[in-house]
């Protein structure tokens, strides 16, 4: 398959690092083992040893320092203890060497002194590229280069994915990979001192020789070159998947929210992720067999698949394992049916088969080459429409194990007529097996040969043909907006004063003030009954009985203020006008209640978050999360996704909620969010709908404060008291 057009260009940074000429190995048997590697991949440049007493390393004649190089290399592994590393790298620099590559760990993962040093390496290399410290080094299997101080299984490979992982172990366990998927690029960046994530998917995307890239993240450091690095990707046809490991706590942070509770920043991540089209995988076997799949197939035109298997238990996994994915399984239509049993050979035995999808060809046409292949051509062949987009053979083989004594000669006409069905209606196919031991080596290597994907799991399978689908529907959205971390105090806004803020950007809420005790009833006459009374100064209101709803007289207002400022320890309560006329019925009868937030999500960028809210927001944990900017139709797309949405829709005879009114105010509140300076979080909960609009019934807004505000207003508070 192609990826894109043309792609390559101008040099950068790290390209004499991914096609060195020349390497240099500094250290003992660490890069003794590197040159070994080198010699097994069959690296054809320059290799050259520096050791201060030893004649050579593993036959490599040796120099006693960086000095004495016979030329200057354009990548060297450098496996020193941490000290001496900082002054080989610093060597190396002025000479003008390509890259460094440090194994050596005690830097900033050890604590302050480590950090100290690991400042100093980046200063002594002066700009040029360090991968790591603390790290296991790089594998260029186009070119044979092993800058990597054990072994390793990559091959030698003219072109193939790349993978890039913050973790040496992981990235070693990656070249023991054994799928038909050639790797061209292995990177581990350990520390990430100096080259980064960003920049080597940067490097790779553009690179001719890579097909797909395979990340392990722990987090990003620079959002911006990703994103832009993503896009590169997209356009050119290069599919990224992402294995994100590591939970951040900056979310609990944010106590003071009911959002913080629901939303760390692994969704601001998987919102990122969903944004600039790449696809995020939860365990290293999925980040293979997904790789696998894109490389293999690129982009699917729908998600419409068709599957084939001899067993009615195998269609009814398939159907299983797919109700939870974004697939289809279309089903057949009455011309299809007939075809297709009629190329089962007609008879009493087709008229047993019930033609569906999953679809169970029965065995009785097993080990039979020409009616298989005229069954499987006739299930896989296009509509004029163009479905189905893809086809899945569900096919086990006699294992290499236990079971290897055992004559498989049987099942190999079913492969077969799989691959030339596939072939002759240019439907892409996927066989897979059950269980990982019953698809053999050979058999992986002739589906290959057949220009099929073979895939070790029915569910491994499913998800490679979702990403697939999915990233034949990407899209360029726009880059996020950038969110920098918290730097000052934070500082909790009224709820008055957050709605303040809200009303300005146009955001419908109920008329209301903060009043004294005393003044709760004129007020509520004034504003019209009913009215709620709410606490002030308390962040979650209902936690201490802080509201009363549908108070619809003087004296009823006049007890509930009293009441809530008693409780609360407060001579103040806020009145508002009652929203809904039913805010006290909280069954499916009254207006529905929305969660809505957004919060700085560093170094994302800002987190839209929608969900089903009120009181049991918590208990439902029903959100979507989107980066900001997002368009009417990704928070339309968003609010489908709730479990809630067929209260939005109508439910039971009571109307939809205005769709509009309710984007309308979203967006808005995302342009209130952004437009305070210092903002942490502003949530609205709820966001009362009905079939007229939408209005803010609750909102909370946290702000950062710089340190120094915060101490003067401590001392102006001494000096009024």
């Amino acid at each position: 398959m192609t990826h894109g057009g043309e792609r390559g260009g101008e040099l950068s940074r790290l390209s004499r690092l991914l096609v060195p000429r020349s390497v240099a190995m500094i250290g003992g048997r660490p890069a003794e083992l590197a040159i070994e590697q080198c010699r097994r991949l069959g690296f054809d440049g320059e290799l050259w040893a520096v050791h201060p007493t030893r004649s050579d390393l593993a036959g490599v004649p040796c120099v006693p320092s960086v000095d004495d190089l016979p030329g200057v290399p354009d990548a060297a592994l450098v496996a020193v203890n941490r000290h001496a590393t900082v002054e080989v790298v610093g060597r190396l620099a002025a000479m003008g060497a390509g890259a460094a590559v440090c194994y050596a760990s005690g830097f900033a993962e050890v604590g302050p002194d480590g950090a100290a040093l690991q400042q100093a390496l980046v200063a002594a290399a002066d700009g040029m590229p360090v991968v790591g410290p603390n790290c296991y080094g790089t594998v260029s299997a186009t070119v044979g280069a092993a800058l990597w101080p054990d072994q390793q299984g990559c091959r030698r490979a003219d072109r193939g994915v790349a993978l890039v992982t913050q973790s040496g172990n992981i990235g070693l366990d990656l070249t023991l990979q054994s799928r038909p998927m050639p790797i061209a690029h292995v990177l581990t960046l350990g520390n990430q001192a100096d080259v980064g994530i960003e920049e080597c998917l940067e490097v790779l995307v553009a690179d001719p020789a890579v097909t797909a890239v395979g990340l392990h993240v722990e987090a990003l450091h620079d959002v911006p070159r990703f994103v832009e690095a993503c896009r590169r990707a997209s356009a050119d046809g290069v599919p990224v998947v992402v294995l994100k490991t590591g939970s951040s706590t900056r979310g609990a942070e944010i106590a003071a929210s009911h959002t913080s509770s629901l939303v760390g920043s692994d969704e601001a991540y998987q919102a990122l992720f969903d944004r600039v089209g790449v696809r995020r995988v939860r365990s290293i076997p999925e980040l293979l067999d997904t790789l696998h799949v894109l490389d293999r197939l690129g982009g699917l035109r729908g998600n419409r698949i068709v599957s084939l298997s001899c067993s009615g238990g195998e269609a009814s996994i398939v159907a299983d394992r797919s109700e939870g994915l974004d697939l289809s399984l279309p089903g057949f239509d009455g011309s299809r049916v007939d075809r297709i049993r009629a190329a089962l050979g007609g008879g009493a035995q087709a008229d047993l088969v019930s033609v569906s999808n999953p679809f169970d060809y029965h065995t009785f046409i097993w080990g039979d080459p020409e009616r298989l292949e005229a069954t499987f051509t006739e299930a896989v062949s296009r509509d004029p429409d163009g479905a189905p987009d893809a086809a899945l053979l569900v096919l086990d083989f006699p294992s290499e194990g236990p079971a290897s004594d055992l004559d498989a000669s049987s099942w190999w006409p079913t492969l077969d007529a799989f691959g030339a069905a596939c072939e002759a209606a240019g439907t892409p196919g996927v066989m897979a097996a059950s269980m990982v031991e019953n698809l053999p080596a050979a058999v992986e290597a002739h589906a290959v040969d057949l220009g099929l994907v073979p895939v070790r799991g029915i569910d491994e399978a499913l998800v490679g043909l979702e990403a697939a689908a999915w990233w034949g529907r990407r899209v360029d959205a726009p880059a996020p907006l950038p969110a920098g971390p918290v730097r000052g105090t934070r500082v909790t806004l009224s709820e008055a004063e957050a709605k303040a803020v809200l009303v300005g950007h146009g955001v419908p809420v109920p008329k209301g003030e903060v009043v004294a005790v005393a003044e709760a009833v004129a007020v509520a006459e004034r504003i019209g009954l009913p009215v709620v009374v709410k606490a002030v100064g308390v962040d979650h209101k209902t936690e201490v009985d802080g509201v009363a709803l549908d108070l619809r007289d003087a004296a009823a207002v006049d007890a509930a203020a009293r009441r809530i400022a008693a409780a609360t320890g407060s001579d103040r309560v806020l009145v508002e006008a009652q929203v809904g006329g039913r805010s006290a019925d909280r069954t499916l009868d009254g207006p529905v209640e929305l969660l809505v937030s957004v919060r700085r999500a560093d170094p994302v960028g800002w987190l839209l978050t929608v969900g089903a809210g009120g009181t049991l927001v918590e208990v439902l944990a029903d959100t979507r999360c989107l980066l900001l900017p997002a368009t009417d139709d990704d928070i339309r797309g968003a609010l489908r996704g709730l479990a809630v949405r067929p209260l939005l829709d109508g439910h039971r005879g009571r109307p939809g909620v205005d769709l509009d009114a309710l984007v309308d105010a979203i967006q808005r509140i995302g342009a209130a969010a952004l437009a305070v300076e210092g903002l942490v979080e502003v949530e609205v909960n709820p966001l009362l709908l009905d079939a007229e609009g939408a209005t803010v019934v609750d909102a909370l807004m946290q702000v950062e404060v710089p340190e120094v505000e915060v101490l003067e207003d401590a001392g102006n508070d001494q000096e009024e008291s």
